[in-house]
C-alpha cells in the first residue's frame, strides 16, 4: 500500500508545482494599475516567473526590486516592430498567459485577435466591439444615449463648442472631460458659459470633450469579471478622496486617497443592467474585466461616468479585501471553471493610498478609534 501511496503523492505535488509555476507576462508595468497586478501575482504564485513589458524606459516598474523576475523595453504599440518583439518575447520566455492593461495594447490585441482569430498568447480581454466603444467616452455615450444609465451629455469640439445646446439640454453648473484619457483628463466643474470658453482655449490640444449634467452625490466605483457572457464577480467600492487633489483644477484625479469598500446590491445590479444593455446593443457577449465609474446625482439615482475594458488600479486593494480579479482571471486561464460567486466584503473595510508608498487596508472602526473620531 505504502509503494503506490508515494507515487500518488509524488504525482499530485508535481501537478502542483506545474500547475502554480507559470510563466505570466504583464504589460505597460510602469503603470499603477499592472504593477499592482504583478504583486498580486507574486502573492498567489510566488514560484511564477513575472515578464514585465513597457515601451517607456523611465517606468517605474523597471526598477522596483523583485516587482518582476524579468523585463523589456518594447516599441509602442503602433510602431513598427511591435507585434514581432511581442511574439519573440512569448516564444523566448515560454509565456503562459499575458495580463494586457494599456487601453491601446487592449485595442491592438483585439484587432489581432479579429484578424488571426488567436491572441499572441492566451490573455483575457474584453471583445473588441467593447474595446472600441468603451475607451471613447463620448461613443459609451452614445451607446447609452436613449437610457437612464447615464447624466444628459453633449459631444463637443474646440471647433464645435455647441453653447446653444448645453443651455438648453444641460445648463450650468455643468461637468466636463476629454473623450478619451483618464485619471480626470480634461476635467473641470463649469460654472457659466465663460468657464467652458477658457477651458476649450486652455485644452485647445484636446480633440473632443463630454460636457454632462453636474452630479452631486458619491463617486462609487465598481469591478466585474464576465466569462463568456455571465458576469461571474462583481464588487465595489467608495471613492471618498483623491491622491494629490489640490493641484488638479477639478478636485478629483484618477487615483482615490481614501476609499471604502461596500457592499451594495443595488450597485452591483445596476452595473449588471448596464452591461446587460450594451450587450443587447453591440450583440455580443461581455467577457474579462470590467471597472466602472459612477456618481449618483441629487437624488441619489446611479449614473455611469465612465467603463474600463481593464482591471482598475483598486485590483490589489480588493484582491487583499478577498476580492481578486488577478486569481480569478489566472484560474479562467488554467481551464478552471468559475461559477458566480455573490460576493461580501468584511464590514467597515476602508483603504489609504498615496504617491510612493503601499496602501493600506484597514477597519474604518480601528482607524476611527485610534484617534477618538
Amino acid at each position: 500500500m505504502l509503494i503506490k501511496v508515494i507515487p500518488d503523492l509524488c504525482y499530485l505535488l508535481m501537478e502542483k508545482i506545474k500547475t502554480n509555476y507559470m510563466n505570466i507576462l504583464v504589460n505597460g508595468i510602469g503603470g499603477p494599475t499592472p504593477r499592482s497586478i504583478a504583486k498580486q501575482l507574486r502573492i498567489n504564485f510566488p514560484e511564477s516567473k513575472i515578464i514585465g513589458l513597457d515601451c517607456n524606459l523611465k517606468a517605474l516598474g523597471f526598477y522596483m526590486k523583485e516587482l518582476t523576475n524579468k523585463s523589456y523595453f518594447i516599441p509602442r504599440v503602433n510602431e513598427a516592430g511591435y507585434w514581432d518583439v511581442i511574439k519573440k518575447i512569448i516564444e523566448e520566455e515560454k509565456i503562459d498567459f499575458a495580463f494586457v492593461q494599456p487601453e491601446s495594447e487592449v485595442l491592438a490585441w483585439g484587432e489581432y485577435f479579429k484578424d488571426n482569430g488567436s491572441y499572441p498568447c492566451p490573455t483575457i480581454i474584453p471583445p473588441l466591439e467593447y474595446t472600441i466603444n468603451l475607451m471613447d467616452k463620448a461613443r459609451m455615450a452614445e451607446l447609452l444615449v436613449d437610457t437612464d444609465f447615464i447624466p444628459k451629455t453633449i459631444i463637443i469640439t474646440p471647433q464645435k463648442p455647441k453653447y446653444d445646446e448645453i443651455h438648453k439640454l444641460i445648463g450650468f453648473p455643468c461637468w466636463i472631460r476629454a473623450s478619451v484619457g483618464s485619471g480626470g483628463l480634461g476635467s473641470l466643474r463649469l460654472e457659466r458659459e465663460d468657464d467652458l470658453k477658457a477651458w476649450l482655449f486652455i485644452n485647445s490640444d484636446i480633440k473632443e470633450f463630454t460636457v454632462s449634467e453636474f452630479l452631486t452625490g458619491r463617486h462609487l466605483a465598481n469591478q466585474m469579471l464576465y466569462i463568456d457572457g455571465t458576469c461571474v464577480r462583481n464588487a465595489g467600492l467608495h471613492c471618498v478622496e483623491y491622491v494629490m487633489a489640490n493641484v488638479a483644477p477639478s478636485k478629483v484625479t484618477g487615483n482615490t486617497s481614501f476609499g471604502r469598500l461596500i457592499n451594495d446590491q443595488r450597485l452591483l445590479d445596476f452595473c449588471e443592467s448596464v452591461m446587460t444593455e450594451i450587450a443587447s446593443k453591440l450583440n455580443v457577449k461581455p467577457h474579462g474585466v470590467y471597472s466602472f465609474d459612477l456618481k449618483e446625482d441629487s437624488t441619489g439615482s446611479l449614473k455611469v461616468t465612465e467603463i474600463n475594458i481593464r482591471h482598475m488600479a483598486y485590483t490589489g486593494i480588493m484582491g487583499s479585501a478577498g476580492f481578486d480579479l488577478v486569481l480569478d482571471s489566472v484560474h479562467y486561464l488554467q481551464g478552471k471553471n468559475l461559477s458566480r460567486n455573490k460576493f461580501q466584503f468584511d464590514k467597515n473595510l476602508v483603504f489609504l493610498r498615496d504617491v510612493d508608498i503601499e496602501p493600506i487596508l484597514m477597519k474604518e472602526t480601528d482607524f476611527l478609534e485610534r484617534y477618538k473620531l
